[in-house]
């Protein structure tokens, strides 16, 4: 197939990757010239001097975006990809975005005769490059089985949410559960610190106790955290940006989320102390500064 790929970042990148060594004609675009210049050294990937060339080259066009304002203006904007668009043509917008953002591009779309679907992913930079990304797709059926078998290429699950907008919906809510626990995880560690507890018991209870506080997150990231060791598998700015949408979505709707609402302050609260480019795990940090030492070391604190 001919597809379009905008966003060559974290994600973007092995994903168009994927596609490209399956045999497909890929053609890239990314708003950061040092990217494009990148780009231009990947194996079956073309790169495309504006959107506008990759809607009129495309099929099916992946966009894999940071916010609600730049997926906005890349689908609508006056140089972007809408006018461009071959008709029949399905678009694929893989960022995590505010379900009525959603709807809203895909009824513009939608009066061309172009499907737009959302597809919501779950898993960071190291599923995607081995190609087990989940995806949570909302959109019309029909443009779901046409782009299934990218889908397949890309990830190790997919499923089929409801319309346009219901993936974004479903990805939000998930998003809530990932927030609460990186918070909850990182609460649990200082108190083990603060109260004097060992920590190496602590980690192999949780994981291999039986009990209900175990996670796939906790499992993964408590080493990393040992370690210090931040480096980004999803930036806690993209993290704070998702958890902020799932508390607007309950806002929307007048139901309360108490505990979200926390945890999107202190996520905000590590934006402002500079931490916001790191992996999410550092949401951490908020409880080092607080015990005025650090994880690496549960005895000494020495970072």
């Amino acid at each position: 197939m001919e597809i379009g790929f905008v966003g060559l970042g974290a994600m973007g990148w092995p994903m168009s990757a994927l596609l490209a060594r399956e045999g497909h004609a890929v053609i890239g675009f990314d708003a950061d010239p040092q990217v494009r210049a990148k780009a231009a050294g990947m194996t079956g990937l073309r790169v495309a001097a504006s959107l506008g060339a990759v809607a009129s080259a495309s099929e099916v066009v992946f966009t894999c975006l940071p916010s609600n304002a730049v997926v906005r203006e890349v689908y609508l904007g006056p140089d972007g990809l809408e006018p461009a668009l071959r008709d029949n043509a399905v678009t694929v917008d893989c960022s995590t975005v505010s379900p009525s953002l959603t709807r809203e591009i895909a009824a513009a779309l939608g009066e061309r005769g172009v499907s737009h679907v959302d597809a919501s992913m779950l898993g960071s930079a190291p599923q995607a490059a081995a190609g087990e990304i989940g995806f949570v797709v909302g959109g019309d059926l029909e443009a779901y089985r046409r782009i299934a078998p990218l889908l397949d290429i890309l990830g190790r699950f997919r499923t089929h949410a409801g319309p346009a907008g219901s993936a974004n919906q479903i990805k939000l809510i998930h998003q809530t559960l990932v927030a609460i626990n990186a918070a909850a995880v990182a609460e649990a560690v200082g108190l083990c610190l603060a109260t004097g507890a060992d920590l190496d018991c602590f980690y192999d209870v949780v994981c291999g106790g039986g009990g209900m506080a175990h996670s796939r997150y906790f499992e993964r990231r408590i080493p990393r955290m040992r370690e210090g060791e931040f480096s980004p598998l999803f930036m806690l700015d993209l993290m704070t940006k998702d958890a902020a949408l799932a508390r607007d979505l309950g806002q929307d709707v007048g139901f309360g989320t108490p505990v979200l609402d926390r945890v999107v302050t202190i996520f905000q609260e590590c934006q402002a102390k500079g931490w916001g480019r790191e992996d999410f795990s550092a949401v951490a940090h908020f409880y080092e500064a607080a015990l005025g030492r650090g994880f690496l070391d549960a005895d000494t604190g020495d970072r």
